[in-house]
């Protein structure tokens, strides 16, 4: 009788190991999820073009959540398979499409109604009444690649770029090329790179009255024309400043 006593606190305590409340929670502390599928009824769902979910569980047990406009967040509890939100707070930014606070609702929504979640692999799948949500660990970005200017920085002030306006900054394998469709046409131009320091000469420039560009190019001259400045990757987003304390903020 004993033994059969001792086998069955055994098994009990296995259990406990490997059940969700036990441990499986705290592996999604400090890490972000992107959505890479979104089922509706058994049929996909289209996201508004350009947006996606993004899950971010933080190490002090909160869910900061996004769908392509404003900003969820609430203290988040995971037991048995569960994700509990026990106050959603959501900011009041003005959505610039109706479907995008439509989505916003959409995700709200999901959430407060406690969906099943689980790890498959490296996914996290998130279920609800009638939908399912897959994730994707978000990868870290880098460097390289094209990004997307959607800050002009003075020391403390940021300032937006102005409406139609498009600025990229482009690393590439030991070069960088910045264009804004006018004075700055996208030339590569090799850079070196120490630490988190980036030295480029931009050499002489166009001066074409490019309108509402003029003052994003003016922004990239005073960030990058004095030949040396810093970079800091904050997930997808980038910030350049000089010594002086100019500079841009970009986005992939």
């Amino acid at each position: 009788m004993s033994t059969r006593i001792a086998l069955a606190v055994l098994m009990l305590a296995a259990t406990a190991c490997t059940s969700p409340s036990a441990g499986q929670g705290a592996n999604l502390r400090g890490k972000v999820y992107v959505s890479s599928s979104v089922t509706e009824q058994g049929k996909p769902r289209a996201l508004v073009e350009g947006t996606r979910v993004e899950l971010r569980f933080t190490d002090d047990d909160r869910l900061i959540a996004s769908a392509g406009c404003n900003q969820m967040q609430s203290p988040v509890k995971l037991d048995d398979g569960k994700l509990s939100v026990a106050d959603l707070a959501m900011t009041a930014m003005g959505c610039p499409k109706p479907e995008l606070h439509q989505q916003d609702e959409w995700l709200s929504n999901l959430l407060r109604a406690t969906p099943s979640w689980k790890l498959d692999g490296t996914n996290l799948v998130l279920t609800g009444a009638d939908t399912e949500i897959v994730l994707a660990t978000e990868q870290p970005a880098t460097l390289e690649g094209t990004w997307t200017v959607d800050g002009l920085v003075k020391r403390d002030a940021v300032s937006s770029v102005p409406a139609g306006v498009k600025a990229t900054i482009s690393f590439k394998n030991g070069t960088v090329a910045v264009d804004t469709g006018c004075n700055f046409n996208g030339g590569e131009l090799p850079y070196e790179l120490t630490g988190q320091t980036i030295k480029v000469a931009l050499g002489p420039i166009t001066d074409k009255g490019c309108g509402e560009v003029n003052e994003v190019e003016t922004a990239v001259t005073e960030a990058l024309g004095k030949g040396e400045f810093t970079y800091k990757i904050n997930r997808s987003s980038l910030i350049l400043t000089n010594a002086e304390g100019a500079g841009l903020t970009l986005k992939k």
